[in-house]
């Protein structure tokens, strides 16, 4: 259901089912959850039709629309060519996206991302991100520290 109502919905549901979602989570409409070891702590944004693993995502982490978060890179076994993929296993890993980061539209996350981090619109992480950085492509690669210092004086005191 989508609208407020829904959000109320979802929350009430998920809060029953999965290992944790706080109760000021908001989780858009069409948003498919698989695991219910999934923790969602507080303050935290799901956009709409993001479809999430076993993952935990901390305070503050926004995810924009159609972030895909499976259960880590290897859900698959695939190297047997005599054994049909949906045979030979798995590792479903919890893949932790770090307080305050923020996933931008279509990621895919196969690895942990850092606080603070931001990843791109269409990316795909495939190795873990470190906290406070900008990262992008496909797989993601480190574009550059969230935060730059400065050099220069920041108040009169300084300039002395």
């Amino acid at each position: 259901m989508p609208g407020l109502t829904g959000v109320f919905l979802r929350r009430a549901f998920l809060g029953l089912v999965l290992t944790k979602c706080a109760k000021d989570a908001e989780i858009s409409y069409g948003t498919l959850l698989s695991q219910t070891g999934a923790v969602i702590d507080e303050n935290v944004y799901v956009g709409p039709r993001c479809h999430l693993g076993l993952v935990h995502l901390e305070k503050d982490v926004l995810l924009a629309a159609g972030v895909h978060i499976p259960s880590g890179g290897q859900t698959h076994h695939f190297d047997d060519p005599d054994v049909p993929i949906r045979e030979q296993g798995g590792e479903r890993v919890l893949v932790r996206i770090g307080e305050g980061a923020w996933i931008g539209s279509a990621a895919i996350v196969l690895a942990d991302v850092g606080r603070g981090t931001i990843v791109g619109a269409g990316s795909v992480v495939t190795k873990p991100l470190p906290d406070n950085v900008i990262a992008a492509g496909v797989p993601a690669k480190i574009l550059r520290p969230r935060f730059v210092q400065s050099s220069r004086p920041t108040s009169p005191e300084d300039q002395v």
